[in-house]
């Protein structure tokens, strides 16, 4: 009886020792799993790793918890002047001690959430976007949970830096300076083109605009009737010594027109770009009434040069002297000499005196100068 007890009591003890062993074991990995470590990241979640045995199959994944209550939270909105959203800006959230800087974007709407703010610690917000100025809060020292909102941050446009390099170009001032001088019309009819209304701000002309120019005038159908009016002059008084009659007078036309040709041309183009000095009358316009007309008197004698300084106007003086001499190749035998020459030189010399003086008193008020000089 006694075999037959120990036998099933050698039994019993068999069979309780496997399973106190077995609860054992499910034990330990549960504590183990209860005193898995937590990671807690910068949004203010914590993630867990958890390990369960399941019929000794291993079996892992993350679990995310709520926030860390006592964690604050910034929040706000970043737009334009006009209250545009400015999706894309960087919020920088910044500690004096520089132990905390976290940088997030904002969305398409322009908001911003920041979780996980130590509360008790000073932290700036520093806003940043492309084409704008920074912007930056002022100190923040949250409270355990709070949840704070900096609303609309409004950034302004950042200041454009602009360098501007302006070059002269004489050339072309001159050029567009010439258009205008083309405008120049007496009673809007007759050209006035060698008068120039700039004073110190004109521009040296070119030897082409020198002669352009003098084509212009010699070609001009106003300089034409005027040699055509000046002929039946000289064929009323019978000067130079040619017939009367319309060959006469053809001869006498033709003899204007060869003497203010042939001064355009040799001393308004040829000798101007030669010497350098500027073939046209330069309005005065203010100061006394004296110092006007020793302007308007020593035009013919005194002019301007290209480089803008005064000197003697040796294209004019000299173009009179050489167009004087030639008019001996086609002037009547009996006019022709010395005294011809002389004549001729005085008279070219008292009608430039006396442009100067018409242009500064006289013709400038009945001059149409286009745009740039209406109102001078």
């Amino acid at each position: 009886m006694r075999s037959h007890i120990k036998c099933l009591t050698l039994s019993l003890l068999l069979a309780v020792v496997p399973i106190a062993a077995r609860a054992q074991n499910v034990n330990l990995k549960t504590a183990a799993i209860a005193g898995s470590a937590a990671q807690t990241n910068l949004d203010g979640t914590r993630e867990t790793q958890s390990v369960m045995l399941l019929d000794s199959a291993t079996v892992s994944g993350p679990t995310t918890a709520i926030a860390q209550p006592d964690l604050g939270q910034i929040i706000g909105t970043v737009v334009d002047l006009r209250g545009d959203a400015i999706p894309g800006a960087t919020v920088v959230v910044a500690r004096p001690d520089s132990l905390d800087r976290r940088n997030i974007s904002t969305n398409e709407s322009g908001f911003f959430q920041i979780h996980g703010v130590a509360p008790g610690v000073s932290v700036h917000i520093v806003v940043r976007a492309t084409g704008f100025d920074d912007w930056q809060s002022p100190a923040l020292v949250l409270k355990p949970g709070q949840v704070v909102s900096l609303g609309g941050i409004s950034l302004k446009l950042a200041a454009q830096n602009t360098t501007l390099t302006v070059r002269y170009d004489p050339v072309q001032t001159a050029t567009e300076q010439d258009k205008t001088v083309e405008r120049h019309r007496i009673f809007g009819v007759i050209p006035n083109y060698y008068v120039s209304y700039d004073g110190e701000n004109a521009a040296p002309m070119t030897a082409k605009m020198k002669f352009e120019l003098a084509l212009k005038a010699s070609f001009n159908p106003v300089t034409i009737g005027g040699a055509a009016l000046w002929a039946g002059i000289r064929q009323a008084t019978d000067t130079p010594n040619y017939q009367q009659g319309l060959k006469g007078y053809g001869e006498r036309f033709g003899a204007v027109s060869a003497d203010g040709f042939s001064h355009l041309m040799i001393s308004d183009a040829l000798l101007q770009s030669l010497l350098h000095e500027d073939p046209r009358y330069f309005y005065q316009g203010t100061g006394t009434t004296k110092s006007r007309l020793w302007h308007a008197i020593s035009s013919p004698f005194w002019s301007r040069r290209d480089n803008g300084t005064w000197g003697p106007n040796y294209s004019s003086l000299g173009g009179d002297l050489v167009s004087s001499s030639l008019a001996n190749l086609y002037y009547p035998k009996s006019n022709r000499g010395a005294g011809l020459v002389f004549s001729q030189f005085a008279i070219g010399t008292a009608e430039h005196v006396a442009n100067g003086l018409a242009n500064e008193f006289i013709l400038s008020k009945f001059t149409h100068r286009g745009e740039r000089g209406k109102n001078q």
